[in-house]
């Protein structure tokens, strides 16, 4: 089974091409052979041709890490991340300067990122994620006996899953927590990359393979790239007699090319996109003071990775003293143009459709008010009821209500992260934002940081992913 793709008659020259390699089970294939173009900044980039066969391990084969030991596997990835070391890792290294050319990121974040890496790959954190998943770790490592109240005996397994993971774009570090959760469930894990990052996950495969090529974790890992959609490679890959799970983070298009070939004994868990928001009570607006902070953390939340991240807020629901409400609008459009960890100065510009949207906003209500320029460097945009488009480039809609209540209305599943002020209100909240559908609130200013082995999407993955199997003496 290998397939290929033509390159475009437009190809620039060769020596403009990026070459992506790919990693297959502890080995490298270069990269030349297939070109395509990045989703972002349309820079062309060429990868191997894929051996479709070299990507399944056959049912008969029992996965490599099925007997290895968790405890043994922890230990594995704790050494890899010492390894993630930017300065010291040339795989990362060049990782880096080729995410520059492809990701709309800024080079000094995707250092950022890379530097923080490692801190996804402590025992400490490692073990939170199997601890909060499992009620009985032990499971992942054998037959766990266990006898119901009839007294009938049996035994259960977390049996590894054979997985393909379609990796995000927007976070150039996040396919290391990808990689880090197949080998906790002892998977065999097809990483599909993607087109704005076909580097990062095989620059950390090959740091692996350095501290052990013949580790059973190397081997269980492959990573590639092919264009989304792509019905010659996805609808011979996509079937029960290859895979148990395909892990998807992706829009529409990603999750709907994966649909179609959905069926018994495959199937999808979705980290599909969420929008983010932010809840503020009239406390906010009760002194410069509490407006300086509070404005401060918001545009915190709102500026992760230039608000590429989901968990990145784009509506502010408030209440309280107009006066107040535009005072903060205007000290937040102040801080949104801040050189931050994970976020720069100034983002692109807003895209030309968008400003054109909200000129006639303006035009049509007077109500709606405006701060700052669609140039990157943050606009706040005013209004009583949310806008219709979705904020982006360091864009937030601050949206004014009458009762903090109302706020609720505009929750529903695809809600993920609510940050919130003051931070009692979250506990007065709370129930009622989960039974609409949200699935995280934390304090505002918080958005970014996370206590370790949380659920995700309002879900403990790793129990999705293993084939759960019983043996029973009833």
């Amino acid at each position: 089974m290998t397939t290929t793709e033509t390159s475009p008659a437009t190809a620039a020259k060769a020596t403009e091409v990026i070459r992506v390699d790919h990693f297959v089970r502890g080995r490298v294939v270069p990269g030349g052979a297939v070109h395509y173009r990045s989703r972002d900044l349309g820079v062309e980039f060429a990868t191997p041709e894929i051996v479709l066969d070299d990507l399944v391990t056959p049912r008969r084969e029992l996965p490599p890490l099925l007997d290895v030991p968790i405890e043994e596997i922890i230990d594995f990835l704790v050494a890899c991340g010492e390894r993630l070391v930017l300065e010291e890792n040339a795989h990362l290294q060049r990782a880096a300067d080729l995410i520059a050319a492809t990701n709309p990121l800024p080079r000094r974040v995707i250092e950022n990122l890379f530097r923080s890496a490692r801190l996804r790959l402590t025992k400490r954190a490692l073990w939170s994620s199997i601890e909060t998943n499992f009620a009985n770790p032990a499971a992942l490592d054998g037959w766990v006996e266990r006898t119901d109240h009839h007294g009938q005996h049996g035994a259960l397994r977390a049996f590894p899953p054979r997985m393909i993971h379609m990796l995000a774009g927007n976070s150039p570090t996040g396919c290391i927590s990808s990689i880090a959760q197949g080998a906790l469930v002892k998977a065999v894990n097809v990483f599909k990359m993607p087109s704005s990052d076909p580097f990062t996950c095989v620059a950390m495969l090959r740091t692996m393979a350095e501290v052990d090529p013949d580790h059973p974790v190397v081997r269980s890992m492959s990573a590639v790239y092919w264009r989304g959609g792509d019905e010659r490679i996805e609808r011979t890959l996509y079937r029960p007699q290859f895979f148990d799970r395909i892990v998807a983070w992706g829009g529409g298009d990603a999750i709907n090319n994966v649909i179609k070939y959905l069926g018994p004994g495959l199937q999808l868990v979705s980290f599909d996109p969420k929008t983010s928001i932010s809840i503020l009570g009239p406390e906010t607006f009760t002194s410069d003071a509490v407006i300086d902070a509070v404005a401060e953390a918001a545009a915190v939340d709102v500026s992760v990775f230039n608000q590429e991240a989901c968990l990145a807020s784009r509506f502010i629901f408030v209440a309280g003293e107009r006066s107040g409400i535009e005072t903060f609008c205007a000290r937040l459009q102040s801080r949104l143009g801040v050189d931050r960890e994970t976020a720069s100065e100034t983002a692109h510009p807003l895209p030309g459709d968008l400003r054109d949207e909200i000129q006639m906003l303006q035009v049509l209500d007077d109500e709606v008010k405006v701060w700052g320029r669609p140039d990157g460097r943050g606009l706040v945009v005013l209004t009583s009821d949310p806008v219709e488009f979705h904020p982006s480039n360091k864009t937030v809609n601050v949206v004014h209500l009458d009762s903090i209540d109302q706020a609720v209305r505009f929750v529903n599943v695809a809600t993920q992260t609510i940050g919130m002020y003051p931070p009692e209100l979250k506990r007065a909240m709370r129930d009622r934002l989960a039974s609409a559908g949200a699935q995280r609130v934390v304090r505002i200013g918080g958005a970014a940081k996370h206590v370790e082995g949380g659920p995700h999407d309002a879900m403990f993955p790793l129990q999705r992913f293993v084939h759960w199997m019983s043996d029973e003496d009833a």
